[in-house]
């Protein structure tokens, strides 16, 4: 059985091009949340501020969250076609902004279309990324006389004991692959111990950073 994953932006990278005297700059940076992902916008803008456009596309959170934006480009020519790149990579955790500087020439909607999700994808040829694995937060309370059997089925990260209390009972928390997560709650009915998992975002434990390959 394969272990969830996902492949997450590690870094930044840029790429830039010009099309009919238009110049067209690519910009991919990590961002875990939306509000991160507004910054980096924001955080152009300010950096270029004499361009025409700062259009943008992201996906973030495990989810994962998606949006995009024309920038007063005509609709549907620009952060939409950003937003397939993204997702033809299947990459996640990255804010795509591409900055334009009007050359005089019109492009026309296929040629903005094809001028946006290019810069995206000249980009992302040289974006570093890292796989993640996907887990759930796990909370145990158990007697001592079952803590020998949890230690056995640590194997970080897949699962990976993140804090423990020690008191009349044992209080643990951990996160775990959905693998290991079926095999915990197993033993948990069979040793008759509490295994309860957490009504929040799943985590995630990097696995190695690569180069993302954008036509595979």
């Amino acid at each position: 059985m394969s272990t969830p994953s996902r492949t997450v932006a590690a870094g930044s990278s840029a790429a830039e091009f010009k099309e009919k005297g238009s110049r067209f700059l690519g910009l991919l940076d990590p961002a875990t949340d939306e509000e991160a992902a507004r910054a980096t916008v924001e955080r152009y803008r300010l950096r270029f501020p004499d361009a025409t456009h700062h259009c943008w596309a992201w996906r973030v959170g495990t989810e994962p969250f998606e949006r995009s934006h024309d920038d007063g480009e005509p609709s549907g020519t620009a952060g939409l076609p950003m937003l397939r790149v993204l997702q033809g990579a299947a990459v996640e955790d990255v804010v795509a902004v591409v900055v334009r500087w009007y050359g005089g020439t019109k492009l026309g909607k296929g040629g903005l279309a094809r001028a946006y999700a290019g810069a995206v994808r000249q980009a992302l040829e040289t974006l570093p990324t890292t796989e993640q694995l996907l887990r759930e937060q796990v909370d145990l309370t158990l007697a001592y006389q079952h803590l020998g059997a949890v230690e056995r089925l640590v194997q970080p990260p897949q699962l990976e004991i993140l804090s423990a209390s020690y008191g009349a009972e044992i209080t643990m928390t951990l996160a775990a692959t959905s693998g290991k997560l079926e095999q915990l709650q197993e033993l948990a009915a069979g040793l008759g111990f509490r295994c309860a998992v957490a009504p929040q975002d799943r985590l995630a434990s990097s696995e190695g950073a690569s180069r993302l390959d954008p036509t595979s």
